[in-house]
Parts: structure tokens; C-alpha cells; sequence
């Protein structure tokens, strides 16, 4: 089935690369081919491109040009924040928190940390709704805490975390206690200004912004010191080395400016489409959950429970049906386990077994959620008619 014929709400997991990012990539893969490190023309002119893309993703996080480093995607970027803080400043501590429905970037790094006995890990929970309390935060924070590691929205249910108010908390019990915020899910969509939110550290990536894979940025707060997890030829002001992927770097600073060019036209029209999608799951199927249902939340999330199904059926059923849709992270989505993200919401396992995200794009359309409602409503009929695999 060919891209033109599916109804692709699977946004967080991915988007479809904006033609005028393309455009702004092809030079790069073409004739503009130099090493952004050679000091000759056409190094120069992949350097310019670089910067230029610097300069973009630097204003739209509110922060200088020397406090972005490039990196090969969010992923890499969360585990630069948490090994390079944790290892360079370990004589001031080893403590780190973080919270339950961390992206698995942050929470495997971090459980890689402690086997290590770089880290003494603090998870602290979430409400009902997938919120955290900044207060709970606060409280986990002790005289050796190095880092607080809290999402800005999380991935699975679109939760929006108060991280301005985390960082007051978190300040007043320890000045020095540094904060990192994985905002890849709110870039786009949420103004992330950096001196707003008061973070140290701050994570985004391009292909979430209709940009290519391969290109992310960490936010590093001028006089922040952190080991570098790629040594080489001291590219990134010592922080990453490699020679920059320029074509994603420059669709990066493009795809940037597209969303924070859009975003306040694109938001509203997002939350009707996701309002009207819930409306047409809920009308026709009346037991569905509607997860994180009251908390702040992304307006392009829109994730489901529906009591006794197996997520990996529906969802193989409804891409059968050219509706694209997760059960959650894509990142582990194959794993074969309810979402890590559910259950600290305190779903059970028969529910959270049976999760369903949908999250719009800049292409989504009202019949294609008309299409994906219906879909959605029908799929979950026929699999509770035929007795299929049911989660447990």
C-alpha cells in the first residue's frame, strides 16, 4: 500500500519530510559535498550551512549558537546529558532523578548508570493522568543530586510536564543540581524557550519536526561541563566529535523553521482534529479509555485503551486496513509488554495491554481522521466478536 492510500497517525514515532526541507538538504547531497572542518571553499560553504542551521534551532530554543551541539538524534543527545554530567562532575556526587515515563533513552541510560556504580538512580512517579509533581521532584533532590532529568511532553500519552515549575523546586533545594528536559515531543508544539523553562540541558531531534532521521541537538547552558561520549577530532566545541551529517543538519535548521512558523496556526487545527477523533472512538466504542484524559496534553495525542485487546493485533488489523497507528514508543513498541508509561499511571495490565496511539501531523486531514475513527471503531467491534487474543 503506497504512502498516498494510508492514513498515516503515527507522528510521534516519526513524520514524512517536508518538501522545502528536502529541498534545503539536496545541495548537501550533491555538489555541496565539503567537510564542514576544511578550510578550502567548499568547506566553507558546508561550515556557513552548519551555522546557519545552528542559528535556527538557537532561536527557536532561546539560547546562543555555541550552546547547541549536533548529535545523531535525541536518543544520543539524552544519553550526552546523562553520562557526560554524571562522569565529568562525579566527585560533586553520583545521584541522579528522573522520573517514571521517561522516554527509554533516559531510563536505560540511567539503569546503565547504576549498574556501573556511576549513579544512584530516583524514580519518582506519576499521577493518574501521567503528571508529575514538581513538588515530588523537589523532594527527591538531596545535597549529592548532580542531575534532575524530567520530559516536557511525554511520548506515549502527550502529557506536559511543568518543568518551569520543576526547576523552581529543584533550585530551591539545590542551586547547584543541573536540569535536563527531553523536549523531542514538544518541539514544534510548545514554545521551549530554555530561559523560560530553566533547564541546563535540553534534548530535541529532526525527524519529529518533518525532518530528516540522523540530526539532533542537545542544549548545553554556557558553563555546563560534561564528557564528551565521542572523542575524535574536538568537533561540537569539544563535546562530539565527527564529521557533521550536513545535509540532516541543514533539513534540521529548515524543518525548525517550518513548525515554529506554523505552530500557532497548526496547534488549534491539530486539537479539533484530535477532539474529533476521540469523539468518534468514544461514540462507538463506549468502554474506550481515553488516557492522560484532563492532564495538559499535546494537541496532536490522542492514545486509548480499550479493555481486553491485545495492542499488536489491533494494530496489525488496522494496518491491514492502510491506517497507520502505534501502541505506544516505536522505539518498543515490539516488545511485547504493556507501556511503562501506562502502568506508572496505574492501568492495569489487562488495559494497558490494549493501549492505542494516535498522533496527528501537518498532514493530517478531517477525512482522514474520519477515516481512522471509523477504522478504529470497527477493528476493535470485530476483534471482540471473533474472541481474539485478548490482553491479560
Amino acid at each position: 500500500m503506497s504512502g498516498s492510500e494510508i492514513v498515516y497517525l503515527d507522528n510521534a514515532a516519526t513524520t514524512r519530510l517536508a518538501p522545502e526541507v528536502r529541498d534545503a538538504m539536496l545541495p548537501f547531497l550533491d555538489s555541496a559535498f565539503g567537510n564542514p572542518s576544511s578550510m578550502h571553499s567548499a568547506g566553507r560553504e558546508a561550515r556557513n550551512a552548519v551555522d546557519a542551521a545552528r542559528d535556527r534551532v538557537a532561536a527557536a530554543l532561546g539560547c546562543a549558537h555555541r550552546e547547541v551541539v549536533f548529535t545523531s538524534g535525541g536518543s544520543e543527545a539524552d544519553n550526552l546529558a546523562l553520562r557526560g554530567i554524571l562522569e565529568r562532575q562525579r566527585e560533586r556526587g553520583r545521584h541522579l532523578v528522573i522520573t517514571a515515563i521517561e522516554h527509554d533513552a533516559v531510563l536505560k541510560t540511567a539503569e546503565a548508570l547504576a549498574e556501573r556504580g556511576i549513579a544512584e538512580v530516583t524514580v519518582v512517579g506519576c499521577d493518574a493522568r501521567g503528571c508529575v509533581d514538581a513538588a515530588e521532584v523537589a523532594d527527591a533532590v538531596r545535597d549529592d543530586t548532580l542531575l534532575v532529568s524530567v520530559m516536557l511532553a511525554n511520548n506515549e500519552v502527550g502529557t506536559i510536564q511543568d518543568v518551569t515549575a520543576v526547576a523552581a523546586g529543584v533550585r530551591a533545594r539545590n542551586p547547584r543540581t543541573l536540569l535536563h528536559s527531553d523536549a523531542v515531543q514538544g518541539l514544534g508544539k510548545l514554545p521551549i524557550a530554555v530561559g523560560t523553562l530553566g533547564v541546563d540541558l535540553m534534548t530535541v531531534t529532526a525527524h519529529k519536526v518533518y525532518g530528516p532521521k540522523g540530526a539532533g541537538a542537545l542544549f548545553v547552558r554556557s558553563g555546563v561541563a560534561l564528557d564528551p561520549q565521542i572523542t575524535g577530532g574536538g568537533h561540537e566545541r569539544n563535546r562530539r566529535s565527527g564529521t557533521e551529517n550536513v545535509a540532516a543538519i541543514a533539513g534540521f535548521g529548515a524543518a525548525v523553521d517550518l513548525v515554529e512558523r506554523e505552530r500557532d496556526a497548526e496547534m488549534p487545527r491539530m486539537a479539533r482534529l484530535t477532539e474529533r477523533l476521540r469523539s468518534i472512538v468514544c461514540s462507538g466504542i463506549p468502554d474506550a479509555v481515553v488516557t492522560a484524559d484532563g492532564a495538559p496534553r499535546l494537541p496532536s495525542f490522542a492514545t486509548f485503551a480499550f479493555p481486553g485487546l491485545e495492542t499488536e493485533v489491533l494494530v496489525t488489523l488496522l494496518d491491514q486496513q492502510g491506517v497507520c497507528v502505534s501502541g505506544g514508543s516505536a522505539c518498543s513498541s515490539g516488545a511485547h509488554m504493556p507501556s511503562h508509561v501506562l502502568v506508572a499511571m496505574g492501568l492495569p495490565p489487562g488495559l494497558a495491554g490494549g493501549a492505542l496511539r494516535c498522533t496527528l501531523g501537518r498532514d493530517t486531514s478531517d477525512a482522514d481522521v474520519d477515516r481512522a475513527g471509523g477504522a478504529i471503531v470497527a477493528a476493535v467491534r470485530q476483534l471482540r466478536s471473533t474472541g481474539m487474543p485478548a490482553a491479560v
